[in-house]
């Protein structure tokens, strides 16, 4: 019993892991870069959700609409203020950049919701059904399916529509996509768009089995970014994979040895991986021009 309960809360954190690891990909894929303020987006979309659904009473798929849509406008924002002047030099300094605009976002939310986090209620999580003997909340069943149904809808936006036609042009060569017509820049904004609207949702699928607070996609930021690299960055199902291989992994560690051991265990067995796998599950080593 104990396992099985540890497989689905892994299952169902993995997927969230994935879905925040996507958003690095996306990012990674078309720029070159990566937004460091995606926990922090994680928390803006649980944040704007509650605000909307909880605070003004707006019906709940209404918000989850706003929310996501204020999410985009925030990635969108992200990138042109924190990474597009720092990369049309050639610096890095977008690094820091975002880190910094994430923790200004945070100390703002801190300011504005409060430092007492917040229970988000949903139907989703309460009334749980058996599944095979094992009680699971409606919840972490629809998590994992949600981030393998965005997972997919992503591949198939990127092989089937003209849009995301036009990012595999850019991710590939942005020179000549350019001499197409393909306006790179504003591609590089969807993708940050895109990237936060991922965090948001997964902030929203979270929210009713974690507190709701300024300080709560810290931590997930962190580890989505490790699993986008185990995963191998360059590959969608890769950090999908890593995702789901990680969250099962932390339930277990947690299960069987306590949550004391669970970032330690899990964080080294994350070097080790990169250690073996420089280049991630499904990566790609990348080519130098001399």
């Amino acid at each position: 019993m104990l396992i099985a309960l540890a497989l689905v809360s892994g299952f169902g954190l993995g997927s969230m892991y994935g879905l925040l690891a996507l958003g690095f990909y996306v990012t990674y894929s078309v720029s070159g870069t990566v937004n460091f303020a995606q926990g922090s987006s994680m928390m803006l979309g649980a944040v704007l959700c509650y605000s909307f659904a909880i605070t003004f009473g707006l019906n709940p798929i209404l918000s989850i609409v706003l929310a996501l849509a204020l999410c985009g406008v925030w990635g969108a924002a992200v990138e042109r203020v924190a990474v597009r002047p720092f990369a049309s030099r050639g610096s890095n300094g977008w690094l820091m950049a975002t880190v910094a605009v994430g923790i200004i976002l945070e100390n703002v939310t801190l300011f504005l919701f409060g430092k007492e986090p917040r229970n988000y209620p949903s139907v989703l999580a309460d009334n749980p059904v058996e599944i095979a003997g094992i009680p699971v909340l409606p919840l972490q069943l629809v998590i994992p399916a949600a981030g393998l149904v965005i997972a997919l809808a992503l591949h198939l936006v990127a092989r089937r529509t003209r849009i995301g036609k036009a990012l595999l042009a850019v991710m590939q060569n942005p020179d000549a996509a350019r001499l197409m017509g393909i306006d790179v820049a504003r591609a590089i904004t969807a993708s940050y768009a895109v990237s936060t609207i991922f965090a948001g949702i997964a902030g929203i699928l979270i929210a009713p089995l974690f507190n709701v607070s300024s300080d709560m996609g810290t931590l997930f930021g962190i580890k989505a970014f490790a699993v986008a690299i185990v995963g191998g960055i360059t590959s969608a199902w890769g950090v999908v994979l890593a995702g789901l291989c990680y969250g099962l992994l932390e339930a277990m560690i947690t299960a069987f040895l306590g949550s004391t051991y669970t970032q330690i265990l899990t964080f080294a067995l994350v070097i080790v991986a990169l250690a073996l796998l420089p280049n991630g599950l499904l990566g790609n080593a990348g080519t130098k021009k001399v």
